[in-house]
C-alpha cells in the first residue's frame, strides 16, 4: 500500500480508493476532480487531492485533458510545489510552467535539489530563463548558472551541489560536531566524502562506519580509499552505467582540476537509465520522443523526416525490381513470393540490429570483442537461414509443383538472412565508430540492405538459373 494512502495524523486510509491495484489513479478520481474544477468548486478539487502523493498529483496532471491542466493547477496552487513538478512529465511540467509568473518558477526551483531545478529552467527559453534567474536569491542562481553552463545530459547538469565534505585530518569526533551544529547541511545523504587541502575527493565513509566508530579515530583511519570518481563533463549514460557496474549508491563529481564539486546519486540515476532505454527504442523506430504528452506538430516533424529517408531508401529496391520486370512477367508467383524472402530478412536484421545496439550502449560490445560478436551473428544467421529455408523451400515445392522454385527460394532466403545478419551488426558498429549514434539510422540502412538483397537475390537467381525462361 503506498504512503499516500493513510492520513498522518490518524493513521486512517484516505485514498485508498483513488488507486487500482497498480497503484494507477481511478478514471472515476481523475473524473471527479475534473468535474470540481469545471464547476468552479476549487476547495472541493483540493480536498481530493490533499491525501495525494506528489508522485500521484503530477500523474494526475498528465492524465487530465490538455486544456484542463492550467485550471487544476489554478484551483490546487497550494499542492502544485517543486516536488510535484519534479515528478512530472517533461511536456506537461513546461505547459505548466509557462503558465506562471518568473517570481513563482523561481520560487518552485529553490525548494528542489540543483538538479531539479535545472531540469524545470534549463527548458525555458533565454528571456525567460534570465527573468528567472534574476528572482532567485544570489547563491540559488550561482549554482543554476553554473550548472548550465556544462554540456545538456551530462553529469554537471545532473549532480546535486548539497554534499557533506570534510578534511581529511579531522576524527570521527568532529565530524559528529559539524553535523550536529551545523543547521545549513543537507539532510539527505548516505555517505561523507573526504577531502585534500585542495578539495580533491581521497575517500569515502558510509554514515554507519561514523556513528559505530569511537569519536577519537581518524577519519582517514575509518574511510574507504577506493572510490568511483565521475567528470563533470560526462555523458549522463556513461554515468549511469558506471553507477550500475559499481553498485553505487553515489559519486563525487570533480571538475578538470579534480576538485569536488557535487554528487550523484541512485535515484537520479533510475531516472536516466529509463529514460536512456526508452530513448533508444523510440529512435530505433524513428519515432521521436515518442511521449503521448507530445505536441502533434512536432512528433509530426519527428517521425515525417524519418518516413521520407525510408521512401529514398525504398526506391533503391524498387529500382531492383525494375530490372526484373521481364523476369517477374514470365512467372507471376516470383511476385507472390519475393515479399517473402524481403520480409523475412527484414526481421531478422532487425533482431540482431536491436541486440548489437543494446550491446554497444551498455559497453558490452566494444572494439575488444567486436570480431567475436560478428562470428556469433554469422553463426546465428546461418542456423536460422538453414531452418527457414528449408521450411520455405519445402512449401514452395509443393504448393506450386515447381521444385526448381522452391529451391531459387530456399537459396534467396538463406542468402538474405546471412546478409542481414551481417547488417544487423556491421552497420551499427561502423555508425558508432563513426560517433553516429547507432540508435537514429540503423534501422534505415539495415532495412534498405535486406530489401534490396533479398530482391536481388531471389529474382536474380530465377534469372540465372533460367527458372521464369
Amino acid at each position: 500500500m503506498s504512503e499516500t494512502e493513510f492520513d498522518p495524523a490518524h493513521g486512517e486510509p484516505v485514498a485508498e480508493t483513488n488507486l487500482d491495484e497498480d497503484d494507477r489513479l481511478k478514471p472515476e478520481f481523475v473524473a471527479s476532480v475534473i468535474a470540481h474544477v469545471e464547476a468552479g468548486d476549487d476547495e472541493g478539487a483540493r480536498a481530493l487531492v490533499a491525501p495525494l502523493h506528489p508522485a500521484d498529483i503530477a500523474d494526475l496532471f498528465e492524465l487530465v485533458p490538455g486544456e484542463m491542466r492550467r485550471p487544476l493547477a489554478a484551483a490546487i496552487a497550494d499542492r502544485l510545489d517543486g516536488d510535484v513538478l519534479s515528478e512530472m512529465n517533461e511536456w506537461v511540467r513546461d505547459e505548466l510552467i509557462e503558465a506562471l509568473a518568473p517570481h513563482e518558477v523561481a520560487e518552485i526551483a529553490t525548494q528542489l535539489d540543483t538538479d531539479d531545478a535545472v531540469a524545470i529552467i534549463e527548458e525555458l527559453d533565454d528571456d525567460e530563463q534570465r527573468a528567472v534567474l534574476r528572482a532567485m536569491e544570489p547563491d540559488d542562481r550561482a549554482a543554476i548558472e553554473e550548472a548550465l553552463s556544462y554540456p545538456e545530459e551530462s553529469a554537471g547538469r545532473l549532480m546535486q551541489r548539497d554534499l557533506i565534505a570534510v578534511p581529511e585530518h579531522w576524527t570521527v569526533g568532529d565530524v559528529l560536531d559539524y553535523l550536529r551544529s551545523n543547521e545549513d547541511l543537507t539532510t539527505d545523504f548516505w555517505e561523507i566524502f573526504v577531502v585534500d587541502g585542495r578539495h580533491h575527493p581521497v575517500g569515502t565513509c558510509n554514515l554507519s562506519w561514523i556513528l559505530r566508530t569511537p569519536r577519537a579515530i581518524a577519519i582517514a583511519d575509518v574511510m574507504k580509499r577506493e572510490q568511483t570518481l565521475i567528470p563533470v563533463d560526462m555523458d549522463q549514460e556513461e554515468v549511469a552505467l558506471r553507477f550500475q557496474k559499481y553498485a553505487l549508491i553515489s559519486a563525487a563529481v570533480v571538475d578538470q582540476a579534480g576538485r569536488l564539486v557535487g554528487m550523484i546519486t541512485v535515484d537520479d540515476i533510475v531516472h536516466i537509465i529509463q529514460e536512456e532505454a526508452g530513448e533508444d527504442i523510440l529512435k530505433l523506430s524513428g519515432a521521436g520522443d515518442g511521449d503521448i504528452n507530445e505536441p502533434v506538430k512536432d512528433s509530426y516533424k519527428a517521425r515525417v523526416r524519418w518516413l521520407l529517408a525510408n521512401l529514398l531508401t525504398a526506391l533503391v529496391a524498387s529500382t531492383i525490381i525494375g530490372v526484373f520486370e521481364g523476369t517477374i512477367a514470365k512467372m507471376v508467383a516470383l511476385a507472390t513470393l519475393m515479399p517473402i524472402v524481403a520480409g523475412v530478412g527484414g526481421n531478422a536484421g532487425t533482431q540482431t540490429m536491436a541486440v548489437t545496439v543494446r550491446a554497444l550502449a551498455t559497453n558490452q560490445l566494444t572494439q575488444s570483442n567486436t570480431v567475436r560478436a560478428i562470428v556469433r551473428e554469422i553463426r546465428i544467421a546461418l542456423l536460422n537461414g538453414a531452418t527457414v529455408a528449408a521450411v520455405i523451400g519445402t512449401g514452395v515445392a509443393l504448393v506450386f509443383g515447381n521444385a526448381g522454385l522452391g529451391a531459387v527460394i530456399a537459396a534467396a532466403m538463406m542468402t538474405n538472412i546471412v546478409i542481414a545478419g551481417l547488417a544487423g551488426v556491421l552497420v551499427p558498429v561502423t555508425l558508432d565508430r563513426m560517433d553516429v549514434d547507432p540508435a537514429v539510422s540503423s534501422s534505415i540502412f539495415v532495412t534498405m540492405i535486406t530489401d534490396s538483397m533479398g530482391f536481388l537475390a531471389f529474382l536474380g537467381l530465377a534469372t540465372a538459373t533460367g527458372l521464369a525462361g
